[in-house]
């Protein structure tokens, strides 16, 4: 829940010009004598105190009813420097295949580690094997992010093939919407290249069009992937090519994208407000109502 806030917090000060009035401009009645005045001093003592009640309940009510109370909600991404970042993760059969200690669980590991540490950057996910999908748009929200990529399990995306030109092509429609200077893809594989729906041609048109720069990061023994598809892949977008073979390896290589540059993006900032004041000006009137009603009954203003 947001902070209650007064817009016209000033207002309070009217309460002074009551009091001032309450103590000096008091009203004047002529005294007349009864019997068993004591009783009735004491009737009239109650009576007097109920409606000095319901006089400045309905005064404070309305002071605060003009001062505007609000609920205020600030939903604001600061505006900071940081990266527009496509991590694109090989999801196929091979990244649990024996040999390397089950090589996606440790790539889930190191990019958990690497999502943390980019607080400040817009990141997407896409996933592919026998085809490619975007698991998660652009997002500042890391709680989701890191939820998506807890979920992600080899086989989510077939088994048997390496869709790396389909998996470049739906990481340059992340950045479609994307104002940032500054936007990379970090695709990682163990894999080549052999199944493909859109060729190689188009998918690079994409990521020039958008100026994105490919870092490739091949996983795995020598052999393992494709290591001139990945250079290629590199070299044309202005990116560069990693190889790392064992966990150590692939953590520096994320270490070491973490230290690349950053640009500014724009980010939003706005507060949503509920306004309070109908509570009190109905209080207030309600009070006056009942003020009113309690004065005439008596038969004395």
């Amino acid at each position: 829940m947001g902070s209650i806030v007064f817009e016209h917090p000033y207002a309070f000060l009217i309460i002074f010009l009551f009091l001032f009035c309450a103590y000096f401009c008091k009203a004047r009645f002529e005294a007349i004598i009864f019997p068993h005045m004591a009783l009735l001093q004491k009737s009239a003592q109650k009576q007097s105190m109920v409606l000095l009640f319901f006089k400045w309940l309905s005064i404070v009510s309305l002071i605060v009813a003009l001062m505007s109370p609000v609920i205020e909600n600030k939903i604001e991404i600061q505006r900071n420097k940081g990266y527009a970042i496509g991590l694109l993760l090989d999801i196929s059969r091979s990244m649990n295949a024996p040999g390397y200690v089950n090589k996606f669980a440790i790539v889930k590991k190191i990019v958990r580690k690497f999502i943390k540490k980019r607080a400040h950057d817009q990141m997407g996910i896409v996933v592919f094997a026998d085809f490619a999908y975007i698991a998660s748009p652009l997002t500042y929200d890391k709680s989701m992010l890191l939820k998506i990529l807890n979920n992600l399990k080899v086989g989510m995306a077939g088994n048997s093939y390496t869709s790396i030109y389909d998996a470049l092509f739906f990481g340059g429609k992340l950045f479609k919407s994307s104002k940032a200077k500054s936007k990379i893809i970090i695709l990682l594989t163990d894999g080549e290249n052999n199944a493909q729906t859109v060729p190689f041609s188009v998918s690079m048109r994409l990521l020039k069009k958008y100026g994105i720069k490919v870092y490739t990061i091949g996983i795995g023994a020598n052999g393992d992937f494709n290591k001139n598809e990945l250079v290629k892949i590199a070299k044309d977008t202005g990116g560069k090519f990693f190889a790392a073979n064992s966990k150590e390896e692939l953590q520096k290589i994320y270490n070491n994208i973490d230290k690349l540059e950053k640009s500014e993006l724009k980010s939003d900032k706005y507060i949503q407000k509920s306004y309070l004041y109908p509570y009190p000006l109905f209080l207030a009137v309600i009070s006056l109502l009942l003020y009113l009603y309690l004065i005439n009954k008596r038969g004395t203003a």
